[in-house]
């Protein structure tokens, strides 16, 4: 075999950094090292990977055909690894978006950790954009995302039904009435997800054509920072019924009930079809599975208490 493991190592994380001397530093390599490295595997094929720009390096097709194949080979060395080492689940990388990530995604991640505590695990929270970014990047090895993707590279599979929520404080004119048509909706200041969010893509698309012209007064990156805001009276916002059950317990926000509007939609785990799915992933998934038990609604989980 002409080539090392090593150097495809090296090859993948100058990839996903575009930069030789990051890639070094994650490598705990000299940059003389790591691109040294880089070299010879292109010059043993007579095989440019990169198109190297002043002291910029960008992937060329030769390179963005490797890196899949490259991933997959480092992620089934690391399986030969953890095999050889006891069996101990491989490092695991887990994105996640705020809604999931805050209300549900730290749930599953600390049964896995109970169960597997030798396990190394991390958890990466951002909007539904962001997470993709990361998964075509290899950067998460599965994303629990909120907003519907499409794209040939990934591996998309409906996870649980949610919903989202119209909401406004309890002093606002509208919790009184506790249902609204589309024309009062219309009339009122809206706290909304910022633009990338998976919340914010489903209110473009099933909410804001019903209203026509509507107010955005606020656009924020930050569920509690909504509910923040419209527990202040600024205006009604619209979110995840997972992020608002204990809310509405409580009774310091209101739901408005829309019986014009279809706000269902449905949390998603992700993957990059082109990986290796690693044992640690498919154990995490099957965590998912036992926190979940028999519900396929948010709606219907069963949940700690969440302040």
């Amino acid at each position: 075999m002409k080539f090392s493991l090593r150097q495809i190592e090296i090859f993948a994380a100058i990839a996903r950094e575009q930069n030789v001397s990051r890639a070094a530093e994650q490598l705990c390599l000299s940059q003389s090292a790591a691109s040294n490295a880089l070299v010879e595997l292109e010059r043993q094929f007579d095989c440019p990977l990169f198109d190297r720009i002043g002291k910029s390096l960008h992937l060329n097709a030769s390179g963005r055909a490797l890196l899949p194949m490259a991933e997959q080979l480092l992620d089934q060395a690391r399986e030969i690894e953890s095999c050889l080492g006891g069996g101990i689940l491989v490092p695991l990388t887990v994105g996640a978006t705020l809604t999931i990530g805050n209300y549900l995604g730290t749930l599953v991640i600390a049964e896995y950790m109970q169960q597997h505590p030798e396990a190394p695990v991390s958890l990466q929270v951002a909007n539904t954009q962001t997470i993709v970014e990361r998964l075509l990047r290899f950067d998460c090895d599965i994303g629990l995302i909120e907003g519907e993707v499409s794209h040939p590279d990934l591996l998309v599979e409906p996870w649980l039904e949610d919903e989202l929520v119209v909401f406004c404080g309890p002093a606002h004119p509208l919790a009184a009435a506790g249902t609204a048509d589309v024309a009062t909706l219309a009339g009122q200041s809206w706290i909304l997800r910022e633009q990338g969010s998976g919340t914010r893509r489903q209110f473009d698309r099933g909410v804001a054509p019903m209203l026509g012209r509507y107010t955005l007064r606020l656009e924020l990156e930050h569920t509690e920072a909504i509910k923040r805001a419209v527990e202040s009276n600024l205006g009604i916002g619209c979110l995840s019924r997972l992020a608002l059950r204990e809310a509405f317990r409580r009774g310091s926000l209101v739901e408005i009930r829309t019986p014009e509007l279809d706000l269902s939609r449905y949390f998603y785990r992700v993957r990059h079809a082109r990986r290796h799915e690693s044992r640690a992933v498919q154990t995490f998934c099957a965590v998912c599975d036992r926190i979940c038990g028999e519900a396929r609604r948010t709606a219907d989980l069963v949940l700690p208490f969440i302040p």
